[in-house]
């Protein structure tokens, strides 16, 4: 897991093909204007999910991990936070949906961040993460870089 602002993210962008992609669709001047939907960025390879909901509780949420792809979690507006556990040694709740690329765990998260507006959360497949933890609205963007297949 990686937590930092937008402005630092072309420390990151070698770690993994995509990633400088990823980034840059976020870096867009026009992403606040976006409305909720799915966006290609490279082609199945690379695209965002731009979303707003309502935020919720810890109990309310179910840690999710993906196998073929990196999560880059940017909020836009609202105030959230982000839970993580590793997934290692977590115990599925159900079996992995591979059209969906999510498996459900049981339990809580190890951690709960707070990621400010304009900050980014990367999860790689190892890390079980509980995102949309907090109150009112919470308009963000979830850019999905596929890692597998």
């Amino acid at each position: 897991m990686i937590v930092d602002l937008l402005e630092n993210a072309a420390r990151y962008a070698g770690l993994k093909d995509g990633l400088s992609e990823a980034f840059g669709f976020l870096n867009h001047p026009g992403l606040n204007a976006l409305p909720p939907g799915r966006y290609e960025i490279s082609g199945d390879r690379v695209y965002a999910v731009i979303s707003e909901e309502t935020g919720r509780s810890v109990e309310e949420g179910r840690l999710e991990a993906h196998r073929r792809h990196i999560d880059i979690q940017y909020v836009i507006s609202g105030n959230e936070s982000m839970g993580w556990s590793p997934c290692a040694g977590l115990k599925p709740a159900g079996e992995y949906d591979a059209e969906n690329d999510v498996r459900f765990f049981e339990g809580r998260p190890e951690s709960v961040v707070r990621v400010p507006e304009g900050a980014f959360v990367v999860f790689l497949p190892t890390d079980a993460h509980l995102p949309l933890i907090g109150e009112g609205p919470i308009r963000k963007a979830v850019v999905k870089v596929r890692v597998g297949d």
